[in-house]
């Protein structure tokens, strides 16, 4: 601060005009000062003062400062005015914006869940056409059968038959009808054993699935599990009428 000069003083030492021509430059270095820290952000002025306040208000708000900071900064540089406002006073008030993670997560939480996609139904398994195919590797057939019927859950059926057979026939037609194909490609894995050759092989499949031997009345009908166990042998409970009725009611007892 410059000290006013008496009235009464007529003339001025020499001694004491230096001094204050070095003064000046040094009050004006202050104001260029503190007009540059008001204007460039925080200061090295202890937390919860007003100079620090009104930086960091300008830092949340953007990058360039308010009208509020110029104002202060303006009070700041003026060697004649009063304290700095408190911080509440000059700070601009701002919204805080949300980020994208906050406003993602708030419109998954109020919007309505979508629907978990069900599995689809698995495909109906292939039924094989009519007869016999003597020259097929049955074994392998009962083989990927039962791996089939271990991942999708349903049961394996063994049909022994021949060619010649009349009542093979007669249930090949009613496999053939829609309803009972239906049934049988969504409950069953179809096989067909031909047993009316020579084949050994064959023979024995019949043996191992139709223990109990004697005389076969064909075809043998064999429900098994997917673990491999037989669940009815008609050889042994007789054989359902050969009819779309008699084989569906029959399908649809041993399906589960």
């Amino acid at each position: 601060m410059l000290r006013p000069v008496r009235a009464d003083r007529r003339t001025t030492s020499p001694r004491s005009a230096a001094p204050l021509g070095r003064r000046l430059p040094l009050v004006a270095a202050a104001v260029v000062a503190a007009g540059l820290t008001a204007a460039c952000g925080p200061s090295s002025e202890p937390a919860g003062s007003a100079a620090a306040a009104t930086a960091t208000a300008g830092q949340s708000s953007q990058a360039f400062p308010s009208e509020s900071q110029s104002a202060t900064a303006s009070a700041a540089a003026s060697p004649t005015a009063s304290a700095p406002p408190s911080a509440s006073a000059s700070a601009p008030a701002s919204s805080p914006t949300p980020s994208r993670a906050q406003s993602g997560s708030g419109s998954t939480g109020g919007g309505s869940a979508k629907p978990a996609r069900t599995s689809a139904a698995p495909a109906p398994a292939k039924v094989p056409g009519p007869g016999y195919d003597s020259s097929a590797d049955a074994q392998k057939q009962i083989d990927a059968a039962l791996r089939a019927a271990k991942a999708d859950g349903r049961m394996v059926l063994l049909d022994f038959g021949a060619n010649w057979c009349g009542n093979c026939k007669a249930a090949d037609k009613v496999f053939a009808q829609s309803q009972t194909a239906g049934i049988l490609g969504a409950s069953y894995h179809l096989v067909k054993v031909d047993i009316g050759g020579n084949s050994p092989a064959n023979s024995a499949l019949l043996r191992k699935y139709s223990p109990s031997g004697g005389t076969y009345t064909m075809p043998v009908l064999v429900v098994v599990s997917p673990s491999g166990t037989v669940r009815t042998d008609t050889h042994v409970t007789g054989n359902p009428s050969l009819t779309a009725e008699g084989i569906n009611s029959f399908l649809r007892k041993w399906a589960a």
